[in-house]
């Protein structure tokens, strides 16, 4: 369980570094780099070029992460991002920080504490049944298709809203395709890895997801469609844990009903964090590395 917690949260981390540096190197993109131009100039852009190191050791640390823990736990600790890059926004950035988002941050990661504590997650196989991915799948993937198709209408907190619940959704399949293909890759070797479904399910929801997420962020508010895409992720994946991976969480009602309170005020404390945030970097952030 160290090993999970210490490879998610560096994952955290990862994924929070990656968000701060791309939009920096983007900001600094002006009106003339354009095309091959732009690929260029970001290329030359040492804080772009760290962004997209720390996107791949964030993905590699969270499927380290999930192919020797719970997928429950994992997800859950992927919350802690918002309050890394909080953190890096105060001492890197230099941003001033309100005090809502610092005692939200707080309440975050208490609460994250004690769901995991309260919920005890434990077990689990690494060879789900067939039968259990066909229809998680299915179940989830229309849920997905049914949000984008509904998120095509309406205001733009409503769209924002239903797009980031389709991206949230996709997310946690993602992990758990994740978490079939490390454990394939290693019965199986490369080769092996590439005769089976996992490795390809996993490319499609990282396209999938990665488009929705862009929509949310497009149509609709930030402090909308960021909350959701934090808290549905683990609650999804909670539900798929037992459903495919065969996760077991405490029999006793007083511990579920602690980590049930727990996840919502989690939720509350990511809702407020997220509003409570600077939305934008500023001039402060260095140009170089």
């Amino acid at each position: 369980m160290t090993i999970t917690i210490i490879f998610a949260l560096a994952a955290a981390l990862a994924n929070a570094i990656h968000l701060m540096t791309q939009h920096t190197a983007s900001a600094g993109v002006s009106g003339q780099h354009r095309n091959w131009a732009l690929v260029v100039f970001l290329l030359r852009q040492p804080l772009w070029l760290l962004g997209w190191a720390a996107a791949a050791g964030g993905f590699a640390f969270q499927a380290i992460a999930l192919h020797r823990g719970q997928l429950s736990v994992v997800q859950a600790l992927l919350v802690t991002e918002l309050v890394f890059a909080l953190v890096l926004r105060r001492f890197w950035v230099r941003q001033h920080i309100a005090k809502t988002a610092w005692i939200a941050a707080l309440i975050t990661c208490a609460a994250l504490a004690v769901f995991l504590s309260a919920a005890e997650p434990h077990g689990g196989h690494a060879r789900p049944d067939p039968a259990d991915w066909v229809t998680a799948s299915a179940f989830f993937g229309g849920a997905v298709v049914v949000s984008a198709v509904l998120a095509r209408w309406g205001s733009p907190v409503r769209r924002a809203a239903l797009y980031a619940i389709a991206a949230s959704i996709t997310w946690a399949l993602m992990a758990a395709f994740i978490k079939e293909t490390t454990d394939m890759l290693a019965v199986s070797g490369v080769v092996g890895l590439l005769e089976h479904w996992p490795l390809y399910a996993l490319i499609a929801t990282a396209i999938v997801g990665s488009v929705l997420q862009q929509a949310a962020l497009q149509v609709g508010p930030l402090s909308v469609s960021q909350p959701l895409i934090v808290v549905v992720d683990p609650a999804v994946a909670i539900v798929l844990s037992v459903w495919i991976f065969d996760e077991h969480f405490t029999v006793s009602l007083s511990q579920r009903i602690l980590a049930g309170v727990a996840f919502c005020v989690m939720a509350i404390g990511v809702a407020v964090l997220s509003r409570a945030a600077p939305t934008d970097l500023d001039s402060t952030m260095p140009s170089r590395i």
